[in-house]
């Protein structure tokens, strides 16, 4: 059966093709992904990013427009609204106008027009944003937030409205998924063995960024059960996908794969917002004899009621299809990445991030490495000074805390220290500008941490120490939840009075952007 066209009238046969309860869905939870991520920005672009961040915007604007020569290049290359103002109000205000934009579309009220606005808002984050907005999932944001422009109309925002949802857009976010999740297969057949051998599973639970409260358990079932959990990743991404564009009952069981899939995968751990995110364009697969069985009634009753006074839009609809010929145009770079033996993931093509190339885990860790920042209030910084952890939101440092569910909001600075463990300070060179911080007891810096060990005073010296974390077995007598080995210094002990660390900052235009709270 042919699915109804933009422009048609459903008849009853016609009618369970249509698709206002699946964008009713799709916008709601959109809606709460981007409410999300701009409650995330903020509570935290000040502290890293603002004026007396631990990465100023101000300082990378400026490297941005020299190395391209202006403004407008920088603009051109890195669209942002904070090209025109960068100050910490003009972060907080938007940060703070996308949240409530965000919950009208939560509400129920969605037009193309503020869906633009979310994007645009949004767009200005990433694009300032440097290591804290560096992954996957932003650009996959702007993606779906800009073919979700095309789901409304220009100015009508009831959730059913007269216009119908244009098809060809769900056929694009069925395009969606299937990049995402064949792309993200791809990488991990290319990359670790442990993907191809089956065991993956035996190591992602207790090492992935942020393990939560169920992740201990998945990492002690048993062996034949993981494997098949690796089975059924390669069904959810390589399999299911292709099944998106076939007809109506192979593209509902391919929906629901990919769906349950997701959420096994918020299950089992904190990825941000990514899973949620990604369930948006797995609902394009379904329509609306889908979920016509499970909302309430009155759902049902006003979205047939919505799809029997259809009313076409000529303009509208050669709109969608303009914008769906130049995702087409555009997806020639993430194919052609996809494909290739060299492939690379998370990567856009576009100043606009319109249409992106992605890919998750395509190395798994076989051990967890945590970097834990400590403190000492001793005049000799040696082992045998008493050293306090600063806890983490939701990475481990206490043996005893059960890790929690976080997600889908996200600690941005526990993901960039996940990665930094794997590698060293010169990497991550802006972990001396937060020891530096910790050492003045800077309230911005302390906001990114689970608490301050030193509240009265600041501590004389800061370190990190690099730590092996295992999973403790369930039961143990201690009630653990972690058990650690001590591998060695991360960072060496810093005090105030240290010339190198001064110097170091000053040269990169740090120091003065110390919000000191005392000296």
């Amino acid at each position: 059966m042919p699915e109804a066209g933009p422009n048609s009238t459903p008849s009853r046969s016609a009618a369970a093709e249509t698709y206002q309860l699946t964008r009713f869905v799709m916008l709601r939870l959109l809606g709460c992904v981007y409410a999300v991520a701009f409650l995330v920005a903020a509570q935290q672009i000040l502290p890293l990013a603002g004026s007396h961040g631990l990465l100023p915007v101000g300082l990378f604007l400026g490297r941005v427009q020299d190395s391209l020569g202006s403004p407008v290049a920088g603009f051109v290359r890195l669209p942002s609204l904070f090209w025109f103002n960068h100050s910490d109000t003009a972060l907080q205000v938007m940060a703070w106008i996308g949240f409530a934009l965000s919950c009208l579309v939560v509400a129920g009220y969605a037009n193309a027009i503020l869906m633009s606005a979310l994007w645009v808002l949004y767009m200005s984050f990433v694009h300032i944003g440097q290591d804290w907005y560096g992954y996957g999932w932003e650009i996959q944001l702007l993606e779906t937030g800009f073919l979700a422009i095309f789901l409304c109309p220009l100015l009508d925002g009831r959730p059913f409205s007269k216009r119908a949802p244009p098809v060809v857009v769900f056929w694009l976010f069925r395009w969606l998924i299937f990049r995402i999740m064949v792309g993200a297969a791809l990488i991990k057949l290319r990359g670790d063995a442990c993907w191809r051998d089956l065991t993956a599973l035996y190591y992602h639970f207790e090492t992935q960024p942020i393990p939560g409260p169920l992740s201990r358990f998945f990492d002690f079932l048993p062996h034949w059960m993981l494997k098949a959990g690796v089975l059924f990743n390669f069904l959810a991404e390589l399999v299911a996908p292709w099944f998106a564009f076939y007809p109506r009952i192979a593209r509902h069981i391919a929906g629901v794969i990919l769906i349950t899939f997701q959420l096994t995968l918020i299950a089992s751990g904190n990825l941000s917002f990514l899973n949620w995110l990604t369930i948006v364009p797995a609902l394009a697969c379904l329509d609306d004899s889908f979920w016509s069985k499970l909302p309430p009634r009155a759902f049902v009753r006003q979205a047939e009621a919505a799809g029997a006074t259809v009313q076409p839009n000529l303009l509208w609809q050669r709109t969608t299809w303009a914008m769906a010929a130049l995702v087409w145009f555009l997806s020639l770079w993430p194919v052609a990445n996809m494909i290739s033996p060299r492939q690379i993931m998370n990567t856009s093509f576009d100043p606009l991030d319109l249409v992106n190339t992605y890919g998750a885990f395509g190395s798994v860790g076989k051990e967890r490495l945590n970097v834990v920042f400590e403190g000492t209030d001793a005049t000799v910084p040696d082992d045998q000074a008493k050293w306090k952890a600063y806890p983490y939101i939701a990475l481990p440092v206490a043996l005893d805390r059960r890790p929690s569910q976080i997600a889908p909001y996200q600690p941005r600075l526990d993901w960039q220290m996940w990665f930094a463990a794997m590698s060293t300070p010169d990497q991550y060179p802006w972990t001396l500008n937060l020891a530096w911080k910790l050492l003045h007891n800077d309230p911005g810096a302390l906001s990114l941490f689970g608490g301050n060990p030193f509240p009265d005073q600041p501590p004389h010296y800061i370190r990190a120490v690099l730590y092996r974390y295992q999973f403790a077995k369930p039961g143990n007598l201690a009630g653990d939840w972690w058990q650690r080995g001590k591998l060695g210094l991360w960072l060496p002990p810093l005090s105030v009075t240290n010339q190198d660390l001064q110097v170091f900052l000053r040269d990169a235009g740090w120091l003065e952007n110390t919000n000191s709270v005392s000296e």
